[in-house]
């Protein structure tokens, strides 16, 4: 599982986001900026949330 707090990259957003894969997590960080931040999403954005991508903790995989 791997996980993103969107203030890592937005900041300001205490959204966490998770997902099983590093693609699926963007598509979900994506989508995220663009609706809740009303924000293009550029390939600079996005390679700054990849830095940002945490693998989460065993006890956090069964949050969401």
């Amino acid at each position: 599982m791997k996980t993103i707090i969107c203030g890592d990259v937005v900041p300001g957003c205490h959204t966490m986001i998770r997902a099983e894969t590093e693609a699926d997590l963007l598509h979900k960080v994506s989508d995220h900026i663009r609706t809740a931040h009303q924000l293009n999403v550029t390939p600079k954005l996005l390679e700054k949330a990849r830095g940002q991508i945490r693998d989460a903790a065993p006890s956090d995989a069964g949050s969401q």
